[in-house]
């Protein structure tokens, strides 16, 4: 069953950005249930530590590491790896799931609101994505896997002028995770990528939401985290 799929992973190394909320918190969680160590970064780590706590409480068998990381800044990334190879030797799983809204319409919104939402939903997403693949390929982890949490917002722009620049940055993530699905094939390596499209894609979209959708936020969560599951517990031949 999918249980005994996700033995392979007992013990293996997980990114999760963003984990310190929403999907980024209930993937970490699953992953920790499921015998994993995840490092789970954020910008702000007490909500790490403590759900680190919660699962160490729990018996989980894996472990949450906490790791203080601003994804707007590539030196901070690049150094979160050099760590993650020192003290654990590299990243085998690879969950790109921060991402930000900024409430910057198309022809009124701050540059600057823009230019973060790139920053973090475009590039920190490409720098993981290319950190985690070289961890990977300099241990010769043939069966690793990148799964890029998107959101609808990704696949279809909707009549509400706050979120359009967002939306542009999760189309520009649907052809990351395509782009990259292609790139690992002529590579020839059985490293998978997969995009999981959530509804609200990350919890940080909620204050632009319609209240109705809050409500739906833990369950969708735990719908994600499930989804995460069922994606990394396929054997490793299978494209997902």
């Amino acid at each position: 069953g999918r249980a005994g799929a996700m033995e392979r992973w007992t013990g293996r190394v997980a990114l999760v950005t963003g984990a310190s909320v929403g999907i980024g918190a209930a993937v970490a969680r699953a992953l920790v249930q499921h015998g994993m160590k995840v490092v789970g970064c954020a910008r702000s780590v007490d909500k790490i530590e403590k759900l680190a706590a919660e699962c160490q409480s729990a018996g989980y068998p894996g472990t949450l590491i906490p790791y203080k990381c601003d994804l707007s800044n590539e030196e901070e990334i690049l150094s979160m790896f050099s760590a993650i190879k020192t003290l654990h030797q590299g990243v085998d799983v690879c969950i790109n799931n921060a991402g930000l809204a900024r409430p910057e319409p198309l022809l009124s919104g701050k540059t600057e609101g823009w230019r973060t939402m790139i920053d973090v939903n475009v590039m920190a997403v490409s720098i993981c994505t290319r950190e985690a693949y070289q961890s990977m390929k300099e241990r010769n982890i043939d069966d690793g896997h990148i799964i890029n949490i998107n959101s609808m917002n990704g696949h279809s722009v909707v009549p509400q002028s706050v979120v359009h620049f967002y939306s542009a940055t999760k189309y520009a993530v649907t052809a990351l995770t395509e782009g990259l699905r292609q790139e690992l094939r002529e590579a020839r390596t059985h490293i998978r990528a997969t995009e999981r499209r959530g509804l609200l894609g990350s919890s940080v979209c909620c204050p632009l939401s319609r209240a109705p959708l809050l409500s739906l936020q833990c369950l969708k969560a735990e719908d994600m985290a499930n989804a995460v599951i069922y994606v990394l517990s396929a054997p490793p031949h299978v494209q997902v």
